[in-house]
């Protein structure tokens, strides 16, 4: 049987580093469009430039699946105007040329997963669960990730079966929120943000990716899933995990919520913010997930690292 090709954006990020592995272990093929290019070991590149409205063809004159997870960090900067209007063009302007050229040429993929996130809901909704039919909210937050999968939608009006995996806060040993909340606690000061009561709707970076490659192969898949696991934690129980595994005592209080957001601004909502995200369209589904408890994900990720 050929193989088949996934072509990823963003794909050197995070996420599209280890679903690059997973899917070169189930003997995908795989390719990226990036601004240049570079060598990646076992991965096509090929260049695009959204300015230009440029896209090497070769790419998708290849392309079984699409993946979409281009999009500037949004914790990366201080949120200026500036870097508002980056964050969402990034995920947006990205995914329309695309859809615009596969028109235009003819092309389609078999299937197109595009990332999008929780804070669909709202960066801080409290105690209040959300489910897939929950409303968007009303913050910048929700207003990136409803841009974010309309842009998705334009490859979802060529007649792709589409779904749209709502991230929440994505738990890797290499990357992300995990390292920076373990490395004080690695030397005994793990303290909770703020109140420590807000929720984080969390996942294991390999469920996460398990649940694309699932999206790309099961043809039941179609529409916005919440990528989290259930249920989530408070971020004092997390930072309690945390210290836990690493066998480290939690004896600082928590960080004043004030101190966060003189450091980070409107940002601060990031880590501040509380999000109970639920995940019921899986719970209809047959997936499965390797990593649905804490502190074994926790105790995978930071002191055995992955098992293949």
């Amino acid at each position: 049987m050929q193989k088949k090709t996934v072509l990823i954006t963003g794909g050197t990020g995070l996420v599209g580093r280890r679903l690059t592995e997973l899917l070169l272990q189930r003997n995908y093929r795989v390719s990226y469009l990036s601004r240049s290019a570079h060598s990646i070991k076992d991965v096509s590149v090929y260049e695009w430039d959204i300015h230009k409205e440029a896209v090497d063809p070769r790419a998708l004159d290849s392309m079984d699946y699409l993946i979409h997870l281009a999009g500037a960090g949004i914790a990366d900067e201080r949120w200026t105007d500036e870097r508002k209007k980056v964050i969402v063009q990034s995920r947006t302007e990205t995914i329309e040329l695309l859809a615009h050229i596969m028109k235009a040429q003819g092309q389609r993929p078999e299937a197109f997963v595009s990332s999008s996130a929780i804070g669909y809901y709202g960066a801080d909704t409290g105690q209040q669960k959300h489910t897939e039919q929950s409303p968007p909210g009303s913050d910048f937050m929700a207003d990136v990730c409803v841009k974010w999968e309309a842009a998705a939608d334009t490859v979802a009006d060529l007649g792709v079966r589409t779904v749209k995996i709502r991230t929440g806060v994505v738990l890797s040993e290499k990357d992300g929120a995990l390292p920076r909340m373990a490395a004080p606690a690695r030397f005994g000061f793990g303290a909770p943000l703020g109140s420590g009561q807000q929720w984080m709707s969390w996942i294991h970076i390999d469920d996460l990716c398990a649940m694309y490659i699932e999206a790309l192969e099961n043809n039941a898949w179609e529409g916005v899933y919440n990528g989290v696991a259930s249920p989530p934690a408070t971020n004092a129980e997390l930072t309690k995990k945390i210290c836990k595994v690493l066998n480290r005592p939690q004896w600082l209080p928590n960080v004043p919520t004030f101190a966060l957001r003189m450091i980070f601004g409107e940002m601060a909502d990031v880590v501040l913010g509380s999000s109970y995200i639920e995940n019921a369209r899986l719970r209809n589904t047959d997936f499965t997930y390797h990593y649905p408890d804490l502190e074994n994900a926790l105790r995978n990720l930071l002191t055995k690292g992955h098992q293949e």
